[in-house]
This record gives structure tokens, C-alpha cells and sequence, in this order.
């Protein structure tokens, strides 16, 4: 067996290799494909259209190591015709049989046989709608499904499927850890990148229609002239792959840009600004899809600023948004230190009281749980809580809390099991997915986020398996029925191989992934235990600066026992939930182990369900993420030769790293924790390398995603370590 040639990582899922040279692909099967798809043929000249052509034949030619081309004749066996729906020429084809609406942006596929010769169309609900039918046709060829009886059709669940870039305007990347920014402003808009055109087909190819090009902590000078000229060039690249832009606004900008005494959302002049803004950028970017805004958190301004609600500060952008049909994204994230009973109660208390205030265009974006992008929450209370509002749920891909860019973690069990999710909100079946796909309270306006880990990296991403997050997300925004299975095994076959002597096992390292690290990181329902600023690193015992930022605020440590009290006898914060969760979390007994030190307060000695006490139970856990971690190690050797040599070194060092940082998580944790049991280890435990003072005393500087610490920052540019 010749191993295969060596990859750099940069064509991500869009590889195209040859079917043919794929270990145990039917040759018979490629025959049929072969017969089946000989020309493409578009009924139409849209921009969208061409591009959809452009990348059939690019993929099919070298999927089927034959040309594929262009052709004019519909009728032609083996065309494969690229239509909107309704148009005259289809001929025979009609959408499946199935009732169903195609919305905006849905397709269908339909093969058919006439005068002994297969054909084919895609049949868009629009021209983007055939764009994303290509890319599926794409998909299922790469991974080798039987297309011959094609009849199917999908549109996509959520009506915003965003990616949020926390880049700054110097290419910095807050929380970045693949590079630099994408975004070269400084040549733009004279000079447009290739991989502009590279990203927008990535994001077009898993059904992702937004992108928000600058963090929420960014300057307001992306706001100006000069720079709406840059993102113009942006926007007119991703035009035809359907992604809009987005801006992150700063409520400040009115005074910062030019100079106005206030930015209360009631004062007529800041209203007269925001609709002179937006008209501005309406002219150079027709299709702006509009703002996302971060206020009154991590001491950005806002509404609170003059006495006004989040609802007034939204609705005062939104005003100037809705002529245009632009969106108003308006992050929930409050960190308000005042209010010192529980951060995890907040986002509730501020917002379920505006539920129905804010304008119809306004969407409210809740992170998928109530602290920060912890390896394991519990879904934010937010959701279900707030009927008449739509909401977006914001995930993170950039793995602040999970590893950052060294550790391998699929993501796409976390996003499964946050969307999956039941609140209970309005009976059974009020999962996190109907509330943000618009189906439970009947929102026209429904989304997903999340911030992503782009950069200027050779492979986007950073780590060989990071790039599975991006394509998970964007698949389960189009479609949250999908199983975090499907689509790694998905990604798996266009991204390394079809041969199941590699899709197997590395199915099995990507599914088991995200587990370990909660193992290692945060076992029991732990949460919020980074070191303090870049989050690089274990760090139990910070306890300086706000205490809701501490690790010590969130484990509540003492001699008795370990974990945050969030029942009544506590914060409270069950309270937020509905029944049954309410009372099946508020009961230490019946408490999934998974969330146990989240919402209680538990004895060390206190025997859980393994029979196992707390400390035995939780050192175990963290012994179980490094065994894991060693697992994945070994599975990645035993498929060596099935890997290309430069991506097998690069993942199997990375594993490296990640077997010795989760060593340093598991023995740093349990020394310091072990200070509060005053038990022994348990026996098989493996002995810590260093003392807990050691561990103590590491210091880390210039972590990617963070900045220099010795550099003072400014009002203009707010620190980027503190929490998003």
C-alpha cells in the first residue's frame, strides 16, 4: 500500500481526490457516477450560478478523473442541470414527492431516467439554494454515496448560521490561536487576498451565511469611511457564495468617531447618527447583514451607561437597521461584579423582564450556557425563558477553555448536546434547537453563532482536527438533526480518507475527544478553573482580582466539601429552570454526575452512584481524561500508514502536548483540591511530577489569543484577556 502524498491541511473538506485511488471504493460505483454526471449544465447566468458550475466541474473532473465541463444541452444524458425551482427547462425533473417548502435558500436533488440515460438536476429555491445543493452533490460523491436513485431535499433549520471573528484591527485574534487575522487592512480594498475567495466557499460549503469581521472589543473605526471601503472589497468577494458581512459596533462610536457629548439612545442626535452610519454603509455594501453588539460587559459602554435597558440601547440601532433589512444581533453577556450572588443568574435577571421589547429585527444572542464556553454547562436559562423574543445561541470553536490550539477536541458532541437539549420550556420536545431555529414560539428571525478559531495558519485552523468544528458547526446550524457522528464521519472522508481502516478509529478518537478534556479539565460539573487572564493552563487556586473571574469563586473549596450550592439552600439558580430539571437538579441524589458540582455543594466523603466517594470519583475522573488522552495517542500510531506523513506528524505531536498538559491539569488540580480533603490519593494513582507550590509558581507570557501583559492598554483598546 503507497502511503498518501503529504498535505498542508489548506483545502480542508474541499480536497477532491481522485475516487479511484480511495482504499476499498466500488469501482463499479464510480463507473455509475462517471455515466451519470458527464456536464453541467446551469439554466441561467447569475454570478451564485456560475460559481456553482465553476465548482462541479472543479470537483467532479477530479473526483471522477475525467473532464467535466459546461455543457448547454439539458437534454443531454449525463447532465447534471442547475435550476431554480419552477424553471421551464427542467424538463422531468420536480422536486421529491415529500410536501415540504424549500424557504429561501433550500434545494433539492432529483435523478431521472429518460431514453436509457440518467440525468440529474439541483433545483434551488434560489440561485443560493443551487449553490448549496452543489456542495452537497460534492459531498455525498466525495463520500462515496450512491446518487444513481437521487431524491431528497433540505433547507436550512436556522435563518442566520454566523461565524463571529474576535479579530482586531492590528490582526490580532482574541482567543485566536491559528495565526493572524485574516484580514490584511491595510492592503484593502486595493488589494484583494485569494483566500478571501477560499474562506467564502469553505463557509458557502457547509450552508454558513454570515460573517462578523471583528471582535465585540474592536475599535469603532471599523465604523469609518476609509474602513467601510475595505469592507466593502470583503463583502463583494463572499457575495457570490452568499456569506454577508457583519460589523461588531462599539455604543460608543458617536462620540468616538465624531465627537457627540453622548451616546444615550433617547438623545435625537445619537438616533440622527446611527441612521447616518447606516445609510453610509448601505451605499458602498447593498446586502450589510448588520451589527453585533457587546454592552455594559468586560467595561464596554452601554444603554446602562444613561440609565436605559439592553432593550433600548438594541432598538436604537435596529431603528437604523430596519429599512434596509438589516439584523440586530445583541450579545446577552453580562458580567455585572455588583452583583455578587451568582454571575450564572444574571444574563436572566436582565433580560427575561424586556422579553417582547425589543424591535423585530433585533435578535438576542445567548451563549449555550450561563458562565463561558466551560468544557461542560448546563444549557443558559435564557432559553425558553424569553417567548417573544427570538435568540441566537452563540457557541465557541476557538477552544479558550478547551486546550486552545493544542488539544484535540470535537466539538461537535458539545454542540449536539446543547441544542439537542430539553428545556421543558412549553412541554416536552422545547429543545434548545426549536427555540433558536424559530419553531417552538413561531420566529420568522432565528440563528447560530459562533466564534470561530480562523486564522492565517497554513490549514485555517491551527490543529489537523480543529478544522471539524468549523464544518460541524456550519452543518448543524443548516441542519440540528444531524449526530455528531454523521458529520465527523463526514468530514473524515473528505478531509483524509473513505478507507474504513482509518474512518473507524479515528471516528472513535474525534467522538471521545471533547469527554477526555472535560475529564482532565473540569470532571463532576467543575467549571471556570483556567489560570487567570489567558486561560492557558490549570489554575484552581486564582483568587485575585473580581471574584466572580476567580476559580476559587466557582469550586468553593473548603473542608467539607467541593462545588457551588445553586439550590435554594444557595444562589438559587435552579430556580431560572423549568420543571423537571428544576427538581431533578436541585436533588443531590438524582443530579446527573455530570452537572453534580455545578448546582451542589458535596462532602468529600459522600458516596456517589459509582459507589466511589467524591474525592476517589473525582480523582479518578481526572486519571480517566490522561487514559484517554494516551488512547487517542495510540489509535493515531495505529493508523499511521493510512495518513499522509506531514499531517500524521503534526496531530501525533500535538497528541503529544496534550498527554503532557493533561498530566499538568490532572496532578496540578488534585494537589491543590487535595489541600482541602486532607485524603490519601487513591491507590493506583499515578504520583504528581512537581509539588503543588511548582505548579503554583509557572508563569506563562505571550500565550497565543493573549496579549503582552506588559503592555498598558487603552480605552480604545480594551483588554483582551478578560472574558467574552
Amino acid at each position: 500500500m503507497t502511503r498518501p502524498l503529504d498535505e498542508d491541511g489548506y483545502e480542508l473538506w474541499l480536497r477532491y481526490r481522485s475516487l479511484r485511488q480511495q482504499p476499498a471504493f466500488d469501482p463499479a460505483r464510480l463507473a455509475r457516477y462517471r455515466e451519470q454526471l458527464q456536464s453541467v449544465v446551469p439554466l441561467g447566468s447569475e454570478p451564485t450560478l456560475d460559481v456553482a458550475s465553476r465548482e462541479l466541474c472543479r470537483g467532479l473532473s477530479a473526483l471522477l478523473e475525467r473532464e467535466v465541463s459546461i455543457g448547454s444541452d439539458p437534454e443531454a444524458p449525463g447532465a447534471l442541470v442547475l435550476g431554480q425551482r419552477g424553471a421551464a427547462a427542467l424538463g422531468p425533473f420536480e422536486p421529491p414527492r415529500q410536501p415540504h417548502d424549500l424557504g429561501r435558500d433550500g434545494f433539492a436533488l432529483q435523478a431521472a431516467a429518460g431514453e436509457g440515460a440518467l440525468r440529474t438536476a439541483i433545483l434551488g429555491a434560489s440561485a443560493l439554494g443551487v449553490l448549496y445543493g452543489a456542495f452537497h452533490l460534492l459531498r455525498l460523491v466525495q463520500c462515496g454515496e450512491d446518487v444513481e436513485r437521487l431524491s431528497m431535499w433540505s433547507r436550512p433549520r436556522a435563518a442566520l448560521r454566523v461565524l463571529d471573528h474576535w479579530d482586531d484591527l492590528d490582526r490580532s485574534v482574541e482567543r485566536g490561536y491559528a495565526g493572524f487575522s485574516l484580514w490584511s487592512w491595510q492592503l484593502l480594498p486595493h488589494y484583494v487576498e485569494p483566500r478571501y475567495t477560499d474562506y467564502a466557499r469553505a463557509c458557502a460549503s457547509i450552508g454558513i451565511n454570515g460573517s462578523v469581521l471583528t471582535s465585540v472589543n474592536a475599535s469603532a473605526l471599523v465604523l469609518s469611511d476609509p474602513w467601510i471601503e475595505k469592507v466593502a472589497a470583503l463583502a463583494g468577494v463572499f457575495r457570490p457564495y452568499g456569506v454577508r458581512v457583519y460589523l461588531a459596533a462599539r455604543f460608543s462610536a458617536p462620540i468616538e468617531l465624531d465627537g457627540l457629548p453622548t451616546a444615550d439612545p433617547r438623545d435625537k442626535d445619537v438616533k440622527a447618527w446611527w441612521q447616518r452610519r447606516v445609510d453610509r454603509i448601505y451605499r458602498s455594501i447593498p446586502d450589510f447583514g448588520g451589527f453585533v453588539v457587546q454592552a455594559n460587559a468586560e467595561g464596554q459602554p452601554g444603554p446602562q451607561r444613561y440609565g436605559c435597558s439592553h432593550a433600548e440601547g438594541a432598538n436604537l440601532i435596529a431603528d437604523a437597521l430596519a429599512e434596509h433589512g438589516g439584523v440586530m444581533m445583541w450579545r446577552a453577556f453580562v458580567d455585572d461584579h455588583r452583583v455578587p450572588n451568582d454571575r450564572s443568574k444574571q444574563a436572566y435577571a436582565e433580560f427575561v423582564p424586556l422579553d417582547g421589547r425589543f424591535r423585530r429585527n433585533v435578535i438576542v444572542q445567548v451563549k449555550n450556557g450561563p458562565i463561558d464556553f466551560m468544557p461542560r454547562e448546563p444549557h443558559h436559562p435564557l432559553f425558553g425563558a424569553m417567548p417573544k423574543t427570538p435568540l441566537m445561541v452563540e457557541f465557541q470553536l476557538t477552544q479558550e477553555y478547551l486546550g486552545q490550539g493544542t488539544h484535540l477536541c470535537y466539538l461537535g458532541t458539545l454542540l449536539e448536546e446543547c441544542l439537542q437539549t430539553d428545556t421543558h420550556a412549553d412541554g416536552m420536545g422545547s429543545t434548545v434547537a426549536a427555540i433558536v431555529d424559530g419553531s417552538l414560539h413561531g420566529h420568522a428571525l432565528s440563528g447560530m453563532c459562533a466564534v470561530t478559531n480562523i486564522g492565517t495558519d497554513r490549514n485555517w485552523c491551527g490543529h489537523p482536527f480543529a478544522s471539524a468544528n468549523w464544518y460541524a458547526f456550519g452543518r448543524l446550524a443548516w441542519d440540528h438533526t444531524l449526530t455528531a457522528r454523521q458529520i465527523a464521519d463526514e468530514w473524515l472522508r473528505q478531509t483524509f480518507s473513505n478507507d474504513p481502516a482509518l474512518i473507524e478509529p479515528a471516528l472513535g478518537m474525534m467522538l471521545g475527544s471533547r469527554e477526555a478534556v472535560v475529564d482532565y479539565m473540569a470532571p463532576l460539573g467543575l467549571h471556570h478553573q483556567t489560570a487567570g487572564g489567558h486561560h492557558y493552563g490549570p489554575g484552581p487556586w486564582v483568587s485575585e482580582g473580581r471574584p466572580d473571574s476567580t476559580s476559587v469563586y466557582y469550586h468553593r473549596a473548603d473542608s467539607t466539601g467541593l462545588g457551588f450550592d445553586r439550590t435554594p439552600s444557595g444562589s438559587n439558580a435552579v430556580e431560572q429552570y423549568f420543571d423537571p430539571l428544576r427538581r431533578l437538579w436541585s436533588n443531590p441524589r438524582k443530579c446527573p454526575d455530570e452537572l453534580l458540582l455545578w448546582f451542589h455543594h458535596i462532602p468529600w466523603s459522600e458516596p456517589l452512584r459509582s459507589g466511589r466517594s467524591l474525592w476517589q470519583e473525582l480523582c479518578r475522573r481526572f486519571q480517566r481524561g490522561v487514559d484517554a488522552v494516551r488512547q487517542m495517542q495510540s489509535t493515531w500510531q495505529s493508523i499511521e500508514p493510512l495518513v499522509d506523513a506531514a499531517r500524521f506528524a503534526h496531530a501525533a505531536a500535538l497528541l503529544a502536548i496534550q498527554e503532557r498538559e493533561a498530566r499538568w491539569w490532572r496532578d496540578a488540580c488534585v494537589l491543590y483540591f487535595q489541600t482541602f480533603s486532607r485524603l490519601p490519593l487513591p491507590e493506583g494513582y499515578e504520583p504528581a511530577e512537581k509539588t503543588l507550590e511548582e505548579y503554583r509558581a509557572l508563569r506563562h507570557f505571550y500565550v497565543p489569543g493573549a496579549h503582552n501583559p506588559f503592555v498598558a492598554r487603552t480605552p480604545e483598546r480594551p483588554d483582551p484577556t478578560r472574558n467574552q
